[in-house]
C-alpha cells in the first residue's frame, strides 16, 4: 500500500415513461430466461412506497424507474441524490442487470451510503423477476443484448468464515495509517466519504465488492485485491472503533 495510491484512491466509497407492454415488441420478455413478469409485477409492490414505473411515473421519495436500464447512476434529472451515489455515478457504476441484481440484493454493498433504506431481497429468481418486469419500461428492450438481461450474476457472497475473522485492531491502526492521509480520521467528510465507524461487516463486504469488482472504482479495485481476508477483517475492526 502506498501513498500515492491511496492519494488516487480518495474516493472510496464504495427521463420519459416507458412504453407499454404492448410496445416492448419481445415476446421473449414473459419467458422463463428472462423471468416471469406477471410475478416480477407482483414483486414490484414492495417498491411501489419509494419508487413508480410505467407511463405517469413521477420521482418520489426515490427516482422512477423507467429506462432505468443502462443510465448512469445518479444521471436522472430532476431528482436529488446522496452524495455517495452520486460519488459512485462519478466513478463509472452505471445500471446494467449485473449491477442492478447486486444492488437489488444489498444496496449497501454496491453504494455503501445510499440513502435506500431496503434490506434488499435474497432470493435470486425474486430479483430475475422484477427485473423482468421493469425491463418492459425500457424504450427499445428488444435492442438489449441477450446477454444482459439474461444474465444471473454471482453477488459478493462472502463465505461466513470470512466474516467471522477477528481482526487485529492494533494491526488495523498500523494499515490505516495512509487510508487516514485522505479519509478524515475524525469521521468529517470533507470531499471524500467517512469510513470512520462502520460496523465491521460492512467494511468487509464493501473491500470484497471491490475485490470482485462488484464496485467500479479501478484504484480501489486494485487496493482491495491487494489485501488479505486477515488485512481487511483488521482494518474493519480498527475503523469500526473509532469514534467519529
Amino acid at each position: 500500500m502506498t501513498r500515492g495510491l491511496l492519494i488516487i484512491a480518495a474516493a472510496f466509497w464504495l427521463l420519459p415513461a416507458g412504453p407499454s407492454v404492448a410496445d416492448q415488441g419481445d415476446a421473449a420478455l414473459s419467458g422463463v430466461a428472462l423471468g416471469d413478469v406477471e410475478r416480477g409485477q407482483k414483486i414490484f409492490a414492495t417498491c411501489k412506497s419509494c419508487h413508480m414505473v410505467g407511463a405517469k411515473a413521477r420521482n418520489r421519495v426515490g427516482p422512477h424507474l423507467n429506462e432505468v436500464f443502462g443510465r448512469r447512476a445518479a444521471g436522472l434529472n430532476g431528482y436529488r441524490y446522496s452524495s455517495e451515489m452520486t460519488r459512485a455515478g462519478a466513478d463509472g457504476l452505471t445500471w446494467t442487470t449485473e449491477k442492478l441484481h447486486l444492488y437489488i440484493e444489498n444496496p449497501k454493498a454496491l453504494v455503501y451510503g445510499t440513502r435506500m433504506s431496503f434490506r434488499g431481497i435474497a432470493d435470486p429468481q425474486d430479483r430475475t423477476d422484477l427485473l423482468a418486469y421493469l425491463r418492459q419500461f425500457t424504450a427499445n428492450p428488444q435492442d438489449i443484448p441477450e446477454s444482459e438481461p439474461t444474465a444471473t450474476p454471482s453477488a459478493p457472497d462472502i463465505d461466513p468464515a470470512i466474516l467471522a475473522i477477528a481482526g487485529d485492531t492494533d494491526y488495523g491502526e498500523y494499515l490505516s495509517s495512509e487510508c487516514t492521509t485522505c479519509h478524515q480520521a475524525d469521521g468529517a467528510d470533507r470531499g471524500m466519504p467517512s469510513i470512520t465507524g462502520w460496523p465491521k461487516d460492512d467494511f468487509v463486504i464493501v473491500m470484497h465488492a471491490y475485490k470482485s469488482k462488484a464496485r467500479p472504482h479501478p484504484v480501489m479495485q486494485m487496493m482491495a485485491s491487494r489485501l488479505s481476508n486477515e488485512e481487511i477483517a483488521a482494518l474493519a475492526a480498527y475503523f469500526e472503533g473509532v469514534q467519529q
